[in-house]
């Protein structure tokens, strides 16, 4: 049996009762990084043999561990932190061990994508997760391009070194969004921070981080013109400012393409023409 493990996203004591069973029990641990794996392992005494299973070596080692599940080994696959195959090393073996029919499974656990869904305070009830953005821009921009009209919430993986750049991205691709940058979840320095697409957010750039940007929304106040959806605010009580930085929300935009029509209103009350 391959059994596909979850295990913690940051606490160690997030694991499964489940999990440390099967750890205990398999033949062999294959793990993305067995030093990673090990301070798990030595935590709850488990002596399990390790051998390194990762995406520079996925298809290379997957002929041998089939050779041990089919000599009746049991193995278990894990990740360096959540559910391996998203985002992480494992989809090349379950490939195989079906193609071979092989029985696997799941053993539950963290996924940092499901508690960041949930702690960004979006609509948690369709989400697409996207993982990690590809390297190239170009890249990048076909990747999103397919999601970038759908009404459910996405999600994206992010280190540290590239949180501005994918923010920045994010926002010149999808809009002036609702957005919440989880860090370091489960972890004694957990923080949300949440905003929109195009601010200035304050984010402290240490650890791993996931984005959580809202789906695009059906608003009625898109029908209007600019014009009239400022007016609407405006109306309402709203200073100008605060007016586009709204209008500028509803329909995803930068500000600046509203301050634009803001300014076309404050000439006409004013009597200056363009």
């Amino acid at each position: 049996m391959l059994y596909i493990v979850a295990t913690p996203i940051g606490n160690l004591d997030e694991i499964t009762l489940r999990a440390l069973d099967v750890l205990k029990s398999v033949h062999l641990i294959a793990a993305e990084d067995t030093r990673h794996t090990a301070i798990l392992l030595n935590k709850y005494g488990i002596k399990t043999r390790t051998v390194a299973y990762h995406k520079f070596n996925e298809k290379s080692a997957v002929d041998g561990l089939i050779e041990l599940l089919q000599s009746g080994k049991d193995i278990a696959v894990v990740s360096d932190a959540g559910t391996p195959t998203v985002s992480d090393p494992g989809h090349v073996l379950i490939d195989a061990v079906i193609e071979k029919n092989i029985p696997f499974t799941v053993v539950s656990g963290a996924c940092a994508g499901i508690d960041a869904l949930v702690l960004s305070g979006l609509d948690t009830r369709a989400f697409t997760l996207l993982g990690f953005l590809p390297e190239k821009n170009i890249d990048r921009v076909r990747y999103v391009e397919p999601y970038k009209n759908l009404p459910c919430t996405l999600i994206f993986y992010s280190a540290v070194h590239d949180i501005k750049k994918d923010l920045q991205f994010l926002y010149e691709q999808l809009g002036a969004r609702k957005v919440a940058v989880c860090r370091e979840m489960t972890k004694l320095y957990e923080t949300v921070t949440r905003g929109v697409l195009g601010d200035d957010l304050d984010i402290t750039e240490k650890g791993e981080f996931v984005i959580v940007v809202e789906g695009v929304t059906s608003n009625p106040l898109c029908n209007l013109t600019v014009e009239q959806h400022i007016r609407h605010y405006l109306d309402s009580g709203e200073q100008m400012k605060d007016a586009v930085k709204k209008v500028a929300q509803d329909r995803h935009v930068a500000k600046s393409e509203i301050y634009k029509a803001s300014l076309t209103i404050k000439n006409s009350e004013f009597g200056i023409k363009n």
